[in-house]
């Protein structure tokens, strides 16, 4: 009798693991997915190192990628149960976070401004609050912007090559006003500080571009072709 009420316990685990094994493979097949057309949109905004002409049609190009992660992210909120978000978000934390540095680079690129937390949201088919359910986590918002920060920096290197002299001028602008709002946030000493301290060094990187443009009295200066500047 014994050995029969330990095997149904068992039994019952031995389900419980299955369907939790098929639930998480699922989910792994779906992020690979959305994954996979974030990794185009990468490749498609790349372009803004060595093109300005062709940045207006990248943004094209991964604003329909970001279509494909929305309907991905519908599939998950439908797949994971309800209160069980934080229970299985391993799974797309990061790639989260990678995609809303994306959709913050494409909105800068075309507007000139910071994507705000509800928009990034919208855009990818999300709540913004927890008890929504499935939704955009802050920290994985903030993490999004400070990778922004970090391309708009090569971004400002890579402009001055490609002859337009204002850009750097405008991205540091941008980086700054990012540096002083995420200096308001009481963040713990957790990954989130940490990315935020490599911040300050992005701020320099530019600051130190935008001065060798002003004292090579290049400002004001903007290159009307997309091939490289010759050397000065």
């Amino acid at each position: 009798m014994q050995n029969v009420v330990v095997k149904n316990i068992f039994d019952n685990f031995n389900e419980y693991l299955t369907k939790e094994q098929e639930l998480r493979t699922e989910i792994r097949d779906i992020v690979r997915d959305i994954d996979q057309a974030a990794k185009e949109a990468a490749i498609a905004l790349q372009i803004i190192h060595s093109s300005i002409a062709d940045v207006p049609g990248a943004c094209v190009t991964a604003r329909k990628h970001f279509d494909t992660c929305r309907t991905g992210y519908g599939k998950l909120a439908e797949l994971i149960p309800d209160g069980q978000y934080y229970r299985f978000n391993d799974h797309w934390h990061f790639l989260t976070q990678r995609i809303v540095f994306l959709i913050a680079l494409t909105v800068y690129l075309e507007k000139g401004f910071l994507v705000s937390r509800e928009t990034a949201a919208e855009v990818l088919g999300l709540c913004v609050e927890q008890k929504d359910g499935f939704h955009l986590d802050i920290e994985d918002y903030l993490m999004g912007v400070l990778q922004l920060a970090s391309e708009l920096s090569r971004y400002a290197v890579n402009s001055v090559t490609l002859g337009d002299y204002e850009k750097p001028l405008t991205i540091s602008k941008f980086v700054a006003d990012l540096n002083s709002g995420f200096r308001l946030l009481n963040l713990k000493n957790d990954s989130l500080r940490k990315r935020f301290d490599a911040l300050k060094y992005d701020v320099k990187k530019i600051e130190e571009i935008v001065y060798d443009i002003s004292l090579r009295g290049l400002r004001g200066e903007t290159a009307t072709t997309t091939e490289p500047a010759k050397p000065q």
